[in-house]
């Protein structure tokens, strides 16, 4: 499998990445400072630092992440990694951000950089959090030929111009039925972020002080398919609701809307402005949906609250989603959408193995994208590449070392044995407990179907 891989050799890393050969003189490797490994960094020719470090007693794994550089070093995680003889390292996204394709492409030349210094890995695997995840999956897809497999954890597999669709469903429903005659905008986001994302959060706090608010902010969550539970302002994990408890889950919807230490609100404001620039414009457009349809996609408790709310504040639950309906809707600009594409569009195109990892309450990274993506996987007849697994968690990318250690696992032993191990909820949390002594949250699971697929036809 891997003899045409040419592992160690500049010019594979050049075909692969598209640099020129000068991007791949390392530097020197030195000890790790506070971890027993030697270490290697630089910059790429992009300016992206990288940093990588091996254990004297190297499994021949190696992980790529697009944030290690930026102080994975001192994380409990890399310690666990190198204890069990993984070298882990990889980028930053300081330099890249939303330029996806870039920071995929950094990806396989960083690799380049590990192997000049340390030599040839026997196991190469991409792995991330957040737009790390996503940039895992994206090397999957892009870079079959460098990696050997791929750790994809709470990244936005949906892809990121159906996330962002998504996202403006979300904020459209909000702007339209709560603050219509207010100055908060959807899109072309302006240059003080802070202070619109205070704007936001403050507009959000007030409406969840009646009852109407409350109807019309689980309407919102519900068709952006947010989950109905969240952290405290503190960042403590709330009770899950009881699904036939409306109050509870509008609770947690709002708290992953406007709530914790990173709101949905927050990040939509501050991502889209990033994206809207690097792209030009306005990539998200809802011309053509249909909101009472995306209403029935949601999960059954949400539906339920969206429901009892609307009864109790006295709205008209059917006349709210004919407001929606007859509102003018947002266009896209087409250069935008063709930077977001340009960056990964998933196609389902496995042809190594990847093992995905999301939590059920992620309000950054909601866990209907999965569904998409597996769909596409089992559309493009790949589904023995692929294994997903869930994790009861609230909040964006919160696992224990153990939970993420315990995936790392499986995919190692899916790449020595040419087999997929038990994935099933019950080993990952045995497997979990072992490294940390924190029970494992692995649990069965079946995310709802994504209501922004993209490519639309990719339904299934």
């Amino acid at each position: 499998m891997r003899s045409l891989r040419l592992r160690g050799l500049a010019v594979a890393v050049v075909l692969a990445a598209g640099l020129p050969a000068t991007a791949h003189a390392a530097e020197a490797e030195t000890p790790c400072p506070g971890v027993s490994a030697r270490c290697v960094d630089g910059q790429l020719t992009d300016g992206t630092p990288y940093t990588f470090a091996k254990p004297d007693r190297w499994n021949g794994a190696v992980l790529v992440d697009l944030d290690f550089a930026a102080g994975g070093l001192s994380s409990p995680l890399t310690a666990s990694l190198l204890h069990r003889g993984y070298a882990v390292g990889g980028t930053t996204r300081t330099v890249t951000g939303w330029n996806i394709a870039q920071a995929v492409n950094n990806q396989a030349a960083a690799l380049g950089r590990f192997e000049t210094a340390f030599g040839r890995a026997r196991f190469t695997i991409a792995e991330g959090r957040s737009m790390g995840g996503m940039v895992a999956a994206g090397v999957a897809q892009v870079h079959p030929g460098r990696f050997d497999a791929a750790i994809p954890m709470c990244g936005g597999l949906g892809g990121a111009v159906g996330q962002w669709n998504q996202k403006l469903d979300t904020v459209f429903t909000l702007k339209t039925l709560l603050f219509r005659n207010s100055a908060l905008p959807v899109t072309g986001i302006p240059a003080d972020v802070p202070g619109l994302q205070q704007q936001w959060i403050s507009a959000m706090t007030s409406a969840q002080a009646t009852a109407a608010g409350q109807a019309r902010i689980a309407l919102a969550a519900a068709i952006g398919q947010l989950p109905g539970w969240g952290l405290a302002a503190d960042g403590t994990t709330t009770p899950v609701p009881d699904g036939r408890d409306a109050d509870g889950v509008e609770q947690g919807m709002f708290l992953a809307l406007a709530g914790g230490p990173l709101p949905y609100l927050g990040q939509a404001v501050s991502s889209r402005r990033a994206i809207e620039q690097l792209a030009g414009g306005n990539p998200s457009w809802n011309t053509g949906v249909d909101y009472a349809r995306q209403l029935t996609m949601a999960e059954p408790s949400q539906q339920n609250a969206v429901r009892r709310l609307y009864e109790r504040a006295g709205l008209d639950l059917r006349a709210d989603l004919g407001r929606l309906a007859a509102e003018p809707r947002v266009a896209a600009d087409p250069a935008a959408v063709r930077y977001l594409e340009r960056g990964i569009v998933f196609t389902g195109d496995l042809r190594i193995p990847v093992l995905t990892v999301n939590g059920t309450g992620d309000q950054i990274s909601t866990v209907a994208q999965q569904q998409s993506y597996g769909t596409l996987v089992r559309r493009a007849g790949n589904e023995s590449l692929l294994r997903q697994t869930y994790v009861r968690t609230a909040g964006h990318c919160t696992y224990t070392t153990g939970e993420q250690q315990a995936a790392i696992d499986r995919t190692l032993t899916r790449l020595r044995t040419g087999h997929w191990p038990d994935t099933a909820p019950a080993t990952m949390n045995h497997l979990a407990a072992a490294v940390d002594g924190v029970p494992g949250r692995y649990l069965p699971y079946t995310p709802p179907r994504f209501n922004r697929m993209y490519p639309a036809g990719g339904r299934g």
